[in-house]
Parts: structure tokens; sequence; C-alpha cells
């Protein structure tokens, strides 16, 4: 079975870089008729699209790509984008809401300004671009195929303790717009609109970049398979979601962070000597790790 977006028209926010762009990417190699991706600036829209057009060229020579400098955390430039679509396009198939932003700063010195800026963005920007994309996904949705939407989120939406560095609004807002997408998979469901929640951990990308330089390393010892995120464990799964083979799959939350969202990874463990062995009873002494000791009484053959 080979998953394709043949024919199809997808629109994703945030598209000029990062996962936005990997979304993007995957979808001109898979069959898209057209990919529209948008972000605030015009220069790193216009590099996006000449490398995306390099994308289609090798592997989708008839898939059109366009770019469009919007702002989608006011109503404003959601609506500019919108409309632009709708002049080329009489239906959109696929609508991935991945446009989004952080901030971090102590709790005491974290600014109103700050916490709006990332709400504005990450929860109601996705809100007002789903409203403004709904006629188009209604045109496009049928019982055997439904229109899909892709809302980005994150692990931090999942796992409180999953971003440190007093990033209270973006872990708000992630937490926040996976809600969100939920309660649209209720009602969009019967319209044949699949909504569904990515939830990537940590990938190397601009907005995650900083963090990573100061404790990536924890991240990758921490993480159940010890590595970030890679560009082809989103793109699978978000050509997977645009496919027809998900058609059943709605208000889903798919975790894309190698485990980590259910816990840290064991610390490796090393036994630095017997205490005692008298006849078949031995006590041992593992440590685990810095200030983490963990004394063991066996019976031979029994662990107690």
């Amino acid at each position: 079975m080979k998953l394709n977006v043949n024919g199809k028209v997808a629109v994703i926010t945030g598209g000029s870089r990062g996962l936005g762009l990997n979304c993007a990417e995957v979808l001109v190699k898979n069959g898209a008729k057209s990919v529209y991706i948008t972000s605030r600036k015009q220069q790193a829209v216009n590099e996006s699209v000449e490398f995306l057009k390099g994308v289609a060229k090798q592997y989708n020579p008839s898939c059109k790509v366009v770019g469009i400098a919007s702002d989608v955390s006011n109503g404003e430039g959601v609506k500019k984008f919108a409309q632009q679509v709708a002049s080329q396009e009489d239906k959109v198939d696929i609508l991935i809401a991945n446009a989004g932003a952080s901030w971090g700063a102590p709790l005491m010195k974290h600014p109103e300004s700050a916490f709006d800026k990332v709400m504005d963005l990450n929860v109601k920007g996705v809100f007002l671009t789903i409203q403004a994309f709904y006629p188009l996904l209604k045109k496009a949705g049928t019982v055997d195929y439904s229109s899909r939407v892709l809302i980005m989120g994150s692990i931090t939406g999942i796992k409180p303790d999953a971003m440190d560095g007093g990033t209270y609004g973006y872990t708000a807002s992630k937490a926040g717009v996976m809600h969100l997408g939920k309660c649209l998979a209720l009602e969009l469901g019967p319209q044949n609109i699949n909504v569904n929640l990515l939830a990537p951990g940590f990938f190397p990308t601009k907005m995650s970049n900083g963090l990573l330089e100061k404790i990536g390393d924890t991240f990758v010892q921490n993480n159940p398979k010890k590595r970030l995120g890679r560009q082809e464990d989103i793109e699978s799964v978000v050509l997977f979601f645009c496919a027809k083979e998900s058609d059943y799959i709605n208000g889903a939350v798919i975790p894309i962070d190698g485990g980590a969202h259910v816990g840290d990874a064991p610390k490796s463990s090393k036994t630095v000597a017997i205490i005692l062995s008298i006849n078949d009873l031995v006590i041992s002494v593992d440590v685990c790790s810095p200030g983490n000791v963990v004394v063991r009484l066996w019976r031979r053959g029994r662990h107690w």
C-alpha cells in the first residue's frame, strides 16, 4: 500500500520553515495538486516556495506551489490569506494549522504582551483559520474522503513538565488548542471533515533550537528512543493522516515524541558491590544515578 494525496489541495500555515515546511514538502512529494503556504515574512515565504518548487520539479511536476505572506494571529490576516486561496481554488482538501509561537521567561518577569502574542497565534489564530476555510473544506469533504484538518499541538499540551524555561503561554496554548480540536472533531465529523491533532516532541527547528542548545542532551538522554525527532518522523504521520487510508480516524491526539509523553527512559544502573552473601542470601547496591542508590535483597532464584 502506497499512501498518497493525489489531486488534493492543501493549505499549511506557518509553512515557510520547520515542521510546517516538512508538512508541505511531504504533500508535494506525494501527489498534491496544489500546496499553499503562509508565513508573516515575504522573504521567508519566497525562499520556501522556491524550495518546494524544486521538490515538485523532481517528484510532482504538475503540483502548483503558492506562497502568501500573512499574519494569521488576527482576523484581518486570516481573511486575506483565505480570500487569496479561494480566488484560485473552489475547495480545500487539507488544512494544516501549524503556525505557532513561543516565549520563555521566569514567572515574575513574564510579560503580558508575550502571553497575549502566543495565545493569539497558537489558539485564536488556529480557530480563525479553521473558521475561514470551513466553507472550502466542506465543499471538499465526501463520504469516501473526508477533508482533513490537522492541528499542530505539542507534547507540552499532554505532559506539563515536557518543556521548562517559563513557557507558560505556550504550554497553556497547546493544551487549549488540542481541546479545541477535539470539540471541532465532534462538530465537523458528521460534515465529512476530520479534525486530528499532532503532538510533536522536540524536533530541531528554529523555534526549539534555543532551548535545545541549553538542555538538548538532557532531552536525548531522557527520551525512550534516545534521540530527537527527525523530518521523516513528522512527514510519515502527516502523510498518513492526509491520505484516504486514515478516513475513519477523527479526534485523535498523536504524540510524535519517541514515547516521552509516557515518561523518561530508565536510568542505566550499575552494580557497584555485593555487600553480603550468606548461603543463598545476597545484598547488592545499584547506583542508578548520582544520589539515587537502590539496595536489593536477593534469595538465589528469587527477588525480594
